[in-house]
């Protein structure tokens, strides 16, 4: 498992290599919750997917994403919030083999 590296910013876009593959990560803040969009080498894997503690965000193999990302909540289970992005949520990649 790898950590994603998120700040406590309300909308954010990051780039980051995960499983040999090149993403794109955008997280935004709504009034309904943190929301995730994924790109690998520029395709849409996932688009605004809502974020839930401790829950699988792409979940489906036939999508192309080599593993899996999900929030965890360190002080709790509840759902991320944007303020607590980077020191209490943090956003994991979590490796195919792991999945298993």
């Amino acid at each position: 498992m790898r950590t994603v590296p998120l700040q406590a910013l309300a909308s954010q876009l990051i780039t980051i290599v995960l499983g040999g593959q090149n993403c794109r990560i955008k997280v935004d803040q709504k009034r309904t919750g943190v929301f995730l969009t994924l790109w690998v080498n520029n395709v849409a894997i996932v688009t605004g997917v809502q974020a839930r503690d401790r829950t699988l965000l792409v979940r489906q193999p036939y999508l192309g994403f080599i593993g899996d990302l999900a929030f965890f909540d360190t002080q709790g289970t509840d759902d991320p919030s944007y303020a607590g992005l980077g020191s209490r949520w943090f956003l994991n990649y979590i490796e195919s083999t792991d999945l298993q």
